[in-house]
């Protein structure tokens, strides 16, 4: 029987890519999406995966989006926390709901379907999580105090939960993408999205499929000895 996954905000950019790679890896994938009907429907038909919609922010809609994937498609094995969004500014012009929008779908979706699927991958013994971090949660940028802080507590989040997932068969891991080429990269100005690439060692954006694969790799049955882990993927601009 096939493993089932969700992939939160699936249905575009590096979410697209991660649900068309779980799928064909032979994955059942339910792509999860917030806001645009009209793209999730061309994405099923595209693809043929079925696509969910619940704000990943809201508790209860991520417990109740569970339940209908698992009652529809089987438990839930992989889960892909993938959903963001970004709300740039500095400091001075950032008012508290830019900070808490960020915080409550960036970090708190994380919490939100990790608890989710939390009791079940435990009660089965197996389960798969992966969560997209940032390199600007590594490595901060100007103008991002939000989404630097959201993708940084990722990070933490994703090896505290490793340590309590690992005995009961449960690997935990992160991927911190670099700059790739999807729509949020392109609404960068021309003139400031020249700048990031000079400053990319491979001397190009990355590729969401790329992202993709390393997500395929962490979610394979043969991976469970890597857990805690997070896989930076940004063409050499950031190592640690």
């Amino acid at each position: 029987m096939a493993r089932v996954a969700i992939v939160t905000g699936g249905t575009r950019g590096i979410g697209e890519a991660i649900s068309v790679a779980l799928k064909d890896a032979g994955v059942t994938v339910a792509a999860n999406y917030a806001g645009n009907d009209e793209r999730a429907k061309a994405f099923t038909d595209r693809t043929g995966i079925k696509a969910y919609k619940w704000d990943v922010s809201d508790y209860d809609a991520c417990m109740a989006g569970v339940r209908q994937v698992s009652e529809e498609l089987g438990p839930v094995d992989i889960l892909v926390n993938n959903a963001g969004i970004t709300r740039d500014t500095t400091m001075k012009r950032m008012d508290h709901a830019k900070w808490q929008e960020v915080m409550d779908t960036n970090l708190g979706g994380c919490f939100n379907m990790a608890k989710a699927v939390w009791d079940d991958m435990t009660g089965r013994k197996y389960g798969r999580i992966v969560n997209i971090g940032s390199i600007n949660g590594q490595a901060g940028q100007y103008g991002q105090v939000n989404y630097a802080a959201a993708k940084s507590g990722i990070h933490g989040f994703t090896k505290a939960l490793a340590q309590e997932g690992a005995r009961t068969g449960i690997t935990v891991n992160a991927i911190a993408p670099g700059y790739i080429d999807t729509d949020m990269v392109a609404a960068v100005p021309e003139d400031v999205l020249g700048k990031i690439v000079a400053r990319i060692p491979v001397g190009r954006l990355g590729r969401a499929d790329e992202i993709a694969r390393g997500v395929a790799f962490l979610t394979d049955e043969n991976a469970g000895f890597v857990t805690g882990s997070t896989l930076s993927i940004n063409g050499g601009q950031h190592m640690y």
